[in-house]
């Protein structure tokens, strides 16, 4: 009897524990209600490809443009759908740049179902962000924007948006991790979170208990089309700048440095003789930018932008997208075997351009000599100096100067670090290669100083990074 009381004691501790846990969790029923009105439904009406016909009688595909006479347009039209929120009484709103993109008509549905029109104020690819404006006779209910940075992972959020059309849609979930790189544009920093956001959420506001936003519901992770737990959103801070640049100026001007910059590992750091690795190494140098000019190079490892310590790329990309162009900027630099202090005005960046080039054609009559191919056992590699045979079968372009890689040793440091058949070796240890000799005798100053890994500058198809690569041990 004794035994049973105990039990029985015990289980209903548990139900109230249970009750207890029962009647604090959360009612989002009040936030809910003071949100939905600054929330909104996005429909956008957009023109099929050009390359895109039908035949009016067998329903024939056809891309050519002569038969453009005889097709009619597959689809008239596409309506598209979204979400976004108001950030300003006057009729701002901030929703993703693809859920308007290219929009032949923009129209927008309030909570209470108004129509409206809308007209783009400006958009940024980059971010995912655009601002579009309705014009109302009434102020409309703004959103407060959050603090994005203060969101700890396990944090209670909220999904309002406009899901396969069903608007006003509340979902409920947690912030599952942060920083994620979808490798969706160079500012990846997104929030990551299990409530479920579909087709049609993209655009729409992430909120904390607060009510306050701290994210655009942007992208999910889906092997079916659908919501599977894995969903995405920009941090509001990122959109901070945006939105001042688009309200201003209708577009976004960003800082620019005229550097390109990848992650430090252990093994460029010790190449280097870095004596803690941090930072990010700057993997090449735009002629006549600001940076030039001061005399960053190459292999320097950047520790501190204006006082904020670097340890990640795209954190020191968004810092200087985010400066002021023309403001003068501090930075520590690991340069020369030392940390040395440099300034710098940051330059508005450039607009982008296809900076794809195309292998020049041989020259005619320039010889039929091929290079014997040379094992360099130390870093497991075959490596060849340029010939027309080598530019050829590698398409390189004419005119490169520096060795090439032709083979590379299953498992070896090389394979591992991701080197390949045909990348461009046109430094070793900061040092210009010119011919196999110059790969020789940098190899061997590596081996006197007890068998430190070699930093090479490898250039694929025009886009220069380091990697540092290990000395075989010998037996």
């Amino acid at each position: 009897m004794k035994c049973l009381k105990t039990i029985l004691f015990g289980a209903a501790a548990l139900l109230a524990a249970f009750r207890v846990e029962a009647q604090s969790f959360p009612s989002f029923a009040d936030l809910v209600e003071k949100l939905q009105p600054s929330v909104v439904n996005i429909s956008t009406t957009k023109q099929p490809d050009d390359n895109e016909f039908i035949d009016d009688e067998l329903g024939v595909e056809s891309s050519d443009p002569r038969l453009r006479g005889y097709f009619r347009p597959r689809k008239p039209e596409q309506i598209s759908l979204g979400s976004g929120f108001i950030i300003d009484a006057d009729g701002t709103i901030l929703t993703n740049n693809h859920v308007i993109d290219k929009a032949k008509e923009i129209t927008v549905t309030l909570a209470n179902e108004q129509h409206f029109d809308a007209k783009i104020i400006g958009k940024d690819e980059k971010t995912d962000v655009a601002l579009i404006k309705i014009e109302t006779e009434t102020p409309l209910k703004p959103v407060t924007l959050g603090d994005s940075d203060k969101v700890r992972v396990g944090d209670w959020i909220l999904a309002i948006g406009n899901p396969f059309g069903l608007g006003g849609s509340v979902t409920a979930g947690i912030v599952s991790a942060k920083s994620r790189d979808i490798e969706n544009g160079p500012y990846d920093n997104f929030i990551q979170t299990d409530a479920s956001i579909n087709q049609g959420s993209s655009g729409g506001p992430m909120f904390n208990l607060n009510g306050e936003v701290i994210g655009i519901n942007t992208a999910i992770f889906s092997t079916s089309g659908g919501s599977m737990g894995i969903g995405f959103a920009v941090p509001v801070d990122l959109t901070k700048f945006v939105i001042k640049q688009l309200k201003e100026k209708g577009k976004v001007e960003r800082g620019w440095l005229g550097i390109k910059i990848q992650p430090n590992s252990g093994d460029i750091s010790d190449s280097v003789k870095q004596t803690k690795q941090s930072g990010v190494i700057v993997s090449s140098v735009s002629e006549d930018s600001s940076a030039q000019k001061a005399g960053i190079v190459p292999g320097d490892i950047i520790l501190s932008f204006d006082g904020e310590e670097i340890d990640d790329t795209k954190n020191l990309s968004r810092m200087a997208a985010e400066t002021p162009i023309g403001k003068e900027v501090s930075l520590e630099i690991w340069h020369d075997g030392q940390v040395k202090p440099f300034k710098l005005k940051v330059q508005k960046m450039p607009e982008e351009e296809n900076t794809s080039v195309k292998p020049n054609p041989l020259p005619e009559n320039d010889g039929e000599r091929i290079s014997e191919e040379y094992n360099v056992k130390d870093l497991e590699i075959n490596i060849s100096e340029i010939t027309p045979e080598i530019l050829n079968r590698f398409s390189i372009e004419s005119g490169s100067v520096g060795v090439v890689i032709t083979e590379i040793a299953p498992g070896s440091d090389a394979e591992v670090k991701g080197l390949k058949l045909g990348d461009l070796i046109t430094q070793i240890d900061k040092k210009p290669i010119f011919d196999l000799n110059d790969v020789l005798t940098y190899i061997n100053e590596a081996k006197l100083e007890n068998n430190r890994p070699v930093l090479l500058l490898i250039n694929n198809n025009n886009i220069p990074h380091y990697v540092a690569v290990k000395l075989k041990k010998n037996d």
